[in-house]
C-alpha cells in the first residue's frame, strides 16, 4: 500500500504516504464551495506532474554529472466545466544561472521530462504545455 486518505470534514481530506509518514491535507478550492487553504485534489495531479519532469530530468542530469538544483517550475492548472475537470496544465522552466547546458543535454532533459511517468498517465485531452527558459549558452 502507498498511502492513506482520510475525509476531515469540510472538504478537507488528510493523505499519508505510510514509508515516510509524510502528511499532505488538501481543500476543496473556492470555486468549487471550499476553503482553498490547502492543495486540491486537482492542484496535486498537475504539481505531480512538474515534480516527476524535474525527477526524471535529475535522474539523466546525474548520469551527465551535471547539478540542475535550483531549478523552479510554474505550475498553471487550467479547469474546464460539465464535467468539472483538469483540460490543460502549462509549465513554466526557470533556471538557475549557473546552469547552462549545452545543446545536447538540453536535449537530453527535456526528452527525459516528457517522458516521465505522470506525463505518461495524463489523459490526452488534457492540454500539456511546457516552456523550458533555458539561459543563454555563452559565445566564446
Amino acid at each position: 500500500m502507498t498511502s492513506t486518505v482520510v475525509y476531515e470534514g469540510n472538504l478537507r481530506t488528510v493523505c499519508t504516504h505510510l514509508k515516510s509518514g509524510t502528511v499532505i491535507e488538501t481543500d476543496a478550492p473556492p470555486d468549487n464551495q471550499g476553503k482553498g487553504e490547502r492543495f486540491s485534489p486537482s492542484d496535486l495531479v498537475a504539481t505531480s506532474l512538474a515534480s516527476c519532469m524535474l525527477t526524471i530530468m535529475g535522474i539523466k542530469a546525474r548520469d551527465m554529472e551535471l547539478d540542475i538544483a535550483g531549478i523552479k517550475v510554474d505550475v498553471e492548472k487550467i479547469m474546464a466545466s460539465d464535467p468539472r475537470r483538469i483540460s490543460g496544465i502549462n509549465l513554466t522552466f526557470h533556471f538557475p544561472e549557473t546552469l547552462v547546458p549545452d545543446e545536447k543535454q538540453r536535449t537530453i532533459l527535456e526528452r527525459a521530462a516528457h517522458t516521465c511517468p505522470v506525463i505518461n498517465s495524463i489523459h490526452p485531452d488534457i492540454k500539456v504545455n511546457t516552456v523550458f527558459n533555458w539561459n543563454e549558452i555563452p559565445v566564446h
